[in-house]
């Protein structure tokens, strides 16, 4: 297999357009090419500026998650600290997490912060939002966002072989022109719901809860339901404390 290290986005496209298979760290990828046979070429963008942007509002896809630090918001940083051992989080990276994975441990936290990406095909780069980079799964060159008044990420505790354990992300917003927004997001199992409400200064994490009843949110189970109320209720104090 010929890996392929393009140094610019035109270079890159030439890579696609010419077949080679995008791969991260390959943390997800190995074990199946070991098994079905490995591709002629593949792809890293480890060597892509583009790819490797890093600050308090971007981040780009061939970052690796061990470099995600407080640079970003909590809910990102705590989210990419959680993922696999140290070993893993050595060499995954932060496009391979979202587009690659089906468990997609950053996506809750991309999603409360209304994330954007910036992403690579062979036909050119272009922004596009969330749903689409996960309906079409092209190439992750960066996620982009504002940056949220306060933020929150917990995974609670799994069982060894069972479902992959519950993730709750919250992130409270500055409203543009209105009322703040809170925004939450949840993987239960392998799916990844999400919802937001406005928020008032002084209303608590119940009426948030209950304004969260008419999205994919009102279908959780008591057990999610009751993560969820923790961690909107200590968002919203640390919004409050300033």
């Amino acid at each position: 297999m010929q890996l392929r290290l393009p140094s610019s986005i035109s270079e890159a496209q030439r890579c696609l357009a010419e077949g080679a298979v995008p791969v991260g760290g390959a943390t997800l990828v190995w074990a199946g090419w070991q098994r079905d046979g490995f591709p002629e070429q593949a792809v890293s963008l480890r060597r892509l500026p583009e790819a490797n942007a890093f600050g308090p509002e971007e981040l780009g896809g061939a970052v690796l998650l061990h470099r995600v630090d407080a640079t970003v918001p909590e809910v990102l940083h705590r989210a990419a600290g959680g993922v696999g051992t140290g070993a893993v989080r050595r060499a995954a990276t932060v496009g391979g997490n979202i587009v690659g994975s089906t468990l997609r441990c950053l996506l809750p936290a991309a999603l409360v912060l209304d994330a954007r990406a910036t992403v690579l095909t062979a036909d050119g780069v272009y922004d596009t939002d969330l749903t689409e980079l996960l309906a079409k799964r092209p190439v992750l060159l960066a996620l982009r966002w504002r940056t949220p008044l306060a933020s929150n990420y917990r995974k609670l505790a799994g069982e060894a072989g069972g479902a992959p354990p519950l993730v709750v992300a919250v992130a409270l917003h500055a409203g543009d022109d209105g009322p703040a927004r809170l925004r939450v997001a949840v993987r239960d199992g392998y799916d990844v719901l999400s919802g937001s409400a406005p928020y008032e200064p002084g209303a608590g994490a119940e009426e948030v809860l209950r304004a969260l009843e008419g999205t994919e949110l009102g279908e959780l189970p008591a057990g999610a339901r009751d993560a969820v109320r923790g961690q909107v209720g200590e968002v919203l104090a640390r919004a409050a404390a300033g």
